[in-house]
């Protein structure tokens, strides 16, 4: 009977795990991130930096060869500045990004350019890459204020930076 009752408790768990691990679906995935007004134009978040409510942003997918467009899909960003994409498809074959579409604060609108500035973010949309999870967690992704924060001087030396390069 003790037999019995055990390979029913381990049937009834392995039917609830395989459930929780379908719930999302083999082919869904969230991507979540934030946006936020780089007020100091270091290029990364500082203390002073401000994430943003009601920014836009998309994200696109494109194939590896040739860069044709095979997903795309906007969202806005919540009180706290950040998204969350719900995404259909295995997209193994494809090259896919979030970029930066449309701020909402006036004073911070410049979506920089150049290797270093987070103006997009690649994510993996695929299940055959180890991750456990459907959620995808994209890099923050910032717009440059048009004229930094008087404070910024003392946030980048606290860092260690100053206007020739690091601290040594």
């Amino acid at each position: 009977m003790a037999a019995a009752m055990r390979a029913v408790i381990i049937l009834a768990s392995a039917l609830c795990l395989f459930s929780l691990g379908s719930a999302y679906g083999a082919d869904r995935f969230f991507v979540e991130g934030k946006v936020y007004c780089d007020t100091c134009r270091a290029q990364f978040v500082t203390r002073v930096s401000e994430y943003m409510a009601g920014a836009r942003v998309k994200l696109e997918c494109r194939t590896i060869e040739a860069g044709d467009l095979t997903y795309s899909l906007e969202g806005v960003t919540d009180a706290s500045g950040m998204y969350s994409l719900p995404i259909d498809g295995d997209h193994s074959t494809d090259v896919c990004e979030v970029i930066l579409v449309k701020s909402s604060h006036p004073g911070c609108e410049e979506i920089g350019t150049g290797p270093f500035l987070r103006n997009s973010a690649r994510i993996s949309l695929t299940s055959d890459n180890g991750m456990a999870t459907p959620i995808r967690q994209a890099n923050p992704l910032g717009f440059l204020a048009k004229v930094p924060l008087p404070v910024c001087a003392q946030v980048l030396r606290e860092l260690g930076i100053t206007p020739h390069g690091l601290v040594d």
